[in-house]
């Protein structure tokens, strides 16, 4: 008897075992919905890589993301946005202790064959084409995501450019409320059912769907640094940190930006996650689905940055 008691207790401790070796560990990543397709690659050869490790994706507006961690209190062990000045605004220093720099974009106007107009739209006329009766276009909400707050500031930028005064006032004036959604990729569906003709979008969003654009002028796309000063002639009002508090966005570059949370239940796979999007693997992944790299990725306060994050950058 006292010989079975051994065989059943060794039993059970390698019943014990071996379901602690098969349970996975999770790993929650918020991030923009622009990074839906790129990540879910990613995270796909990372538990590859790691089958232990079980990556969970969220997508939201990168203003939404940052809330759910901000005010939610969610624990994420990875945050990336469409606008790093998401994370330096909405979580550094409560909710983050560092931003890192790692991609970019531009704006464009998307749309399919079955658009109005579709087949007369160029980079030339496309704002005529907008202004024509029955044309249907939309954005993302700004106060919950940035491409929406770029695509204001795309049109205030227009107005500029194409020296047209009150072209913005007509967009917005010819655009309905119900044509905003929370995020970018919600207008998707709306356009394949032809709910929309145009949308105004991220370059990367309409190479991975394989869908027509238009390329706007680096003047006005928000693309180029070499635009800056351009840039920053116009603004637009959004919610700020707080309830009733307000925040002027003016008109930038594009650059995203990922974090690993101060509230990470697992901050050390986050941070190996994190080394992943930036490192070769990830950057080729980005560039595949036509987000460019970074390349050095930049980084506010380098030296909260863990150990397996600081061979990335040149820290003194």
């Amino acid at each position: 008897m006292k010989r079975c008691g051994y065989i059943i207790l060794f039993l059970a401790v390698i019943l014990a075992w071996s379901c602690g070796q098969s349970q996975k560990s999770e790993l929650l990543v918020l991030h923009a919905g622009s990074l839906s397709v790129p990540f879910k690659q990613m995270a796909a050869r990372f538990m590859n890589k790691f089958p232990r490790i079980q990556v969970r994706l969220e997508a939201h507006g990168s203003r939404t993301a940052a809330r759910q961690i901000s005010d939610l209190k969610r624990s994420a062990d990875v945050m990336a946005a469409a606008d790093s000045a998401v994370i330096r605004n909405l979580l550094i220093p409560e909710y983050a202790s560092y931003c890192i720099d790692f991609s970019t974009n531009e704006m464009v106007l998307m749309y399919n064959e079955s658009s109005r107009f579709a087949g007369e739209i160029n980079s030339n006329n496309w704002v005529d084409i907008l202004l024509r009766p029955g044309v249907q276009f939309g954005h993302s909400d700004p106060n919950s995501d940035p491409c929406g707050y770029r695509a204001v500031l795309t049109w205030k930028l227009a107005e500029k450019f194409y020296r047209l005064p009150g072209l913005f006032t007509q967009l917005r004036s010819k655009m309905p409320r119900k044509n905003i959604r929370p995020k970018e990729t919600d207008l998707i569906a709306l356009l394949e059912v032809s709910e929309l003709d145009y949308v105004f979008i991220y370059r990367s969003i309409a190479r991975q769907h394989r869908m027509k654009y238009v390329v706007l002028p680096d003047e006005i796309n928000l693309k180029s640094s070499a635009f800056s000063r351009f840039y920053q002639q116009v603004s637009v009002k959004i919610i700020g940190k707080k309830p009733g508090e307000w925040m002027i966005k003016k008109g930038f570059p594009m650059v995203y930006g990922i974090t690993v949370p101060r509230n990470a239940r697992n901050p050390l796979w986050g941070g190996r996650f994190v080394a992943f999007v930036l490192g070769v693997e990830g950057r080729k992944i980005m560039k595949q689905n036509g987000q460019p790299e970074m390349v050095p990725p930049t980084v506010d306060y380098p030296n909260r940055l863990p150990g397996i994050l600081k061979p990335f950058f040149e820290i003194k």
